[in-house]
């Protein structure tokens, strides 16, 4: 019975498929492994650089391309293309067997004849090539072989080879590139195998490779699981490791660890699949947390996903951190009454004017949270030695006395009234944890770790005892979106030395990427750990479309206009749920429901639509935080809105706060851009956002 493996790259194109044109493959492909050889109407390919590459009629424009194997059943899909794409595409093409790795590689072969004639025109010219100071058996030592050897010893610039990036076999291009860079060998193999192998593989053994290629091949087994992999496609892409990812999820650590990394580079993905890995190895239940209910969603749908038998599924539990917090403190206390926003401000004010302290509302909130709750300050005298890092204002003894006597009176209020937040009940659910000796995990995975509180931090330490492996931490200091900040060292998790940095981005294009990255790059942005994190040597591999900017003299111009290019990317075959709307305001994000909707475009509010809904979706920045779209547009992005007078502290008031609210600003609108797989289109009306200014200077 044949069957049949789906090359990663092929998923990406999938999800770009018309509708029907993505009906008709799975069609196809659905009777693949009952189909015969003779039954699937292979056809050969005239002057096809590799003969084991086949075309497979999709309908009368569109071809599959698959990899058939000289000998064994496993055949695999690498393309669907236009008729004479996929045989120019086909034509090109050679698959190969990495000698070192013993992974599949297709590859380019025709650019690298046709680039091989130039280099050595070049070659002939220069005394030094880039590759001089190795020998032949380095090289050969990462499968670098045949026309790949010859290409490489014609080298006399790194342009040159990061100009042949896109032809040339991915893991052969990894292993120069970090030769090229004066990297060890032995650091090279670090890098793209995980460690030094002397092995030789088969190179003509094609099926084997196919299987030993997990992080670019999907094999599937019954036409169940084809059409699972065809409904998630871009999902299914992103569950598939790199090796680097692939090392750190399979880990034996001493202690808590963590990966760092920007937007697009994994971590979610290292995240989940370190929970299927402690999963499979049977050694106790598993947390999977993050910061709210959508991203928790998230995750869970990527479980479902990974989660391939009944073990597995059991041992892992997924909810957020509040949720957490809730369900401890019910067990105990019952449900809680929560004090609603509106409420708690009221209480602040009649504070503040009864004390007549010379702090506004905003301030003193921001003190209960970020001094006194994340430090565990209960006394007068503990917060006039408390750290105020971060804290720009600066307060003497006096005026602590009158902040202290805020503070404690609202809390006296909670306690009158009988009333929680979310961060009290967390440290009420804290509090039970500690006094258990029986800890309710084993391991704790948490996302998105940036946008934690300290108080969230202090449960999830008291949630699981302090052993190998207890806490797994994924997070980006630079898309940190809310005000929080923690030392993980003061919560009781130390990461030091069990660290991993990852630096490809695998869904937003390099275009996107460095126009997003220049928003960011010059801030300092702490690492969680007691240093500073930085963005340099981010990169994607993907290429496309630079960002459309656009500015409007009025908002129903600006709203117009984004009707129009939601409709022209509707038009070039982009799904409605694969078009995401983000906005810094709910109410501008609900104006552009209301205006897509008179045009006829079916949209919807992100807090109400689901992914099946198959609409446009938009909604604030802050809920796009976890989301991916094949197009994105950024609404509003005028300098009234980013930032939003409201969300910004004034320097007059504390210099240092405002300095954080504007980079937490700034953040914010990065993470947005960064949704963007292929397309991003920003547009505001009147001034643009000095965001936006800054960047273009």
């Amino acid at each position: 019975m044949a069957r049949l493996g789906i090359y990663r790259d092929f998923l990406r194109d999938y999800a770009r498929l018309e509708r029907s044109v993505q009906d008709r493959v799975d069609e196809v492909f659905q009777e693949f492994e009952r189909a015969t050889h003779a039954g699937l109407h292979l056809e050969r390919i005239q002057g096809a650089a590799d003969p084991r590459f086949r075309t497979i009629r999709i309908n009368q424009y569109w071809r599959g391309v698959v990899l058939v194997p000289e000998s064994g059943d496993l055949y695999l899909l690498l393309k669907v293309l236009g008729h004479d794409a996929a045989y120019r595409w086909a034509e090109r093409r050679h698959a190969s067997v990495n000698a070192a790795t013993g992974r599949i590689e297709i590859w380019d072969i025709a650019a690298v004849e046709e680039t091989q004639t130039q280099l050595d025109a070049m070659a002939s010219t220069t005394p030094r090539r880039l590759f001089d100071h190795l020998g032949d058996a380095v090289l050969t030592r990462f499968g670098v072989e045949g026309k790949v050897l010859a290409f490489a010893r014609a080298l006399t610039d790194v342009i040159q080879l990061e100009a042949a990036q896109g032809f040339l076999p991915e893991t052969q291009y990894d292993a120069l590139v970090g030769l090229a860079a004066g990297m060890t060998p032995e650091a090279v193999w670090e890098e793209i195998s995980g460690s030094v192998s002397a092995e030789r593989y088969d190179t003509e053994d094609i099926v084997a490779a196919i299987e030993r290629t997990p992080e670019r091949v999907v094999l599937v087994h019954g036409p169940d699981e084809l059409m699972e992999v065809f409904r998630h496609p871009f999902a299914t892409w992103k569950i598939y490791l790199h090796p680097s990812q692939e090392r750190v999820v399979q880990a034996a650590y001493n202690g808590s660890a963590r990966v760092t990394g920007g937007p697009g580079t994994g971590k979610t993905v290292v995240a989940l699949h370190r929970a299927h890995h402690l999963a499979s190895l049977g050694t106790g239940p598993i947390l999977v947390t993050t910061f709210t209910s959508t991203l928790s969603a998230s995750l869970e749908a990527g479980m479902r996903l990974l989660a391939d038998s009944e073990k597995v599924r059991d041992a892992i539990e997924v909810r957020h951190v509040d949720h957490l917090s809730y369900r401890i403190f019910s067990e105990e206390h019952g449900r809680p009454a929560i004090l609603a926003d509106r409420e708690e401000k009221e209480i602040w004010r009649r504070i503040a004017r009864k004390l007549d302290v010379p702090f506004s509302v905003a301030f003193l909130a921001e003190e209960w949270r970020h001094v006194v709750l994340a430090q565990q300050v209960s006394s007068a005298a503990d917060y006039l030695v408390a750290k105020r890092a971060g804290r720009g204002r600066r307060l003497g003894v006096r005026q602590k006395a009158q902040v202290w006597q805020a503070l404690w009176e609202f809390q006296e209020e909670l306690k009158r009234r009988r009333v929680w937040t979310y961060e009290t009940v967390c440290e009420e659910a804290t509090r039970l944890l500690s006094a258990r000796a029986a800890k309710p995990y084993r391991h704790v995975i948490v996302d998105e770790a940036q946008d934690l509180h300290p108080v969230q931090w202090r449960l999830l330490r008291a949630s699981v005892a302090e052993g190998p492996n207890d806490i797994f931490i994924a997070g980006d200091s630079h898309q940190r979106i809310y005000d929080n900040r923690v030392s993980l060292r003061d919560v009781g998790i130390n990461v030091t030395g069990r660290s991993t940095r990852l630096n490809v981005n695998y869904r937003t294009t390099a275009e996107i990427l460095a126009w997003s990255l220049a928003m960011i790059r010059g801030e300092t942005v702490d690492d969680m750990n007691g240093g500073l994190d930085t963005v340099e040597g981010y990169r994607s591999l993907v290429h496309g479309m630079p960002p459309e900017l656009r500015g409007f003299g009025s908002q129903r111009n600006e709203l117009d206009a984004l009707a129009a290019k939601v409709a022209e990317w509707l038009e070039a075959g982009v799904e409605p749920d694969a078009i995401g709307i983000a906005a810094r305001s709910g109410m501008l994000a609900d104006s552009a429901v209301a205006v897509l909707e008179r045009s006829g475009i079916p949209a919807k509010s992100l807090a109400k639509a689901r992914e099946e809904d198959g609409v446009v979706r938009a909604g604030t920045m802050h809920r796009m935080k976890g989301l991916e779209f094949r197009c994105v547009a950024v609404i509003g992005a005028n300098e009234h809105q980013l930032p939003p007078a409201s969300a910004i502290t004034p320097a007059a008031e504390d210099e240092l706060t405002h300095a954080h609210d504007m980079q937490r600003e700034r953040c914010l609108l990065f993470v947005a851009c960064t949704r963007a797989r292929e397309r991003l289109y920003v547009s505001w009306h009147g001034a643009p956002s000095p965001f936006l200014i800054s960047q273009d200077g």
